[in-house]
């Protein structure tokens, strides 16, 4: 799972695999180690949530995503989920959750897990 901070922004992009587990389970979580502490970024299927939400607590982001969705989205052509979450002082969350793309130009990054790009030529 890559994660993408800018602003008030936050994108995750999410391998075959990991889309797999999180439809299986509900549940997907990722961590980094930074020796005196971990940050964890995770996505979590939301009974009752009518829209992708965010919350941030013990140095973890977790997305939530509407469980009636949520499920089915290994199996589904859905790219993914976007969200303007409004915020307490009245500013707003640019919130994306997305199936992870082959990138269409050279990259020595490890892509085999990630979904075959539409735009890609046959």
């Amino acid at each position: 799972m890559k994660i993408r901070i800018r602003g008030n922004s936050v994108r995750y992009r999410l391998t075959m695999s990991e889309v797999e587990a999180f439809s299986k389970n509900g549940f997907y979580e990722e961590r980094t180690d930074f020796g005196a502490g971990q940050f964890r970024y995770a996505v979590k299927a939301a009974p009752g949530r009518a829209e992708l939400s965010a919350i941030f607590e013990d140095n973890t982001i977790t997305l939530m995503v509407p469980a009636d969705t949520a499920a089915g989205w290994a199996r589904s052509s859905r790219v993914g989920f976007s969200n303007d979450m409004a915020l307490p002082d009245g500013q707003r969350l640019s919130l994306l959750l997305e199936k992870d793309f082959t990138c269409l130009d050279e990259t020595g990054e490890d892509q085999s897990d990630n979904y075959p790009n539409p735009k890609a030529a046959p």
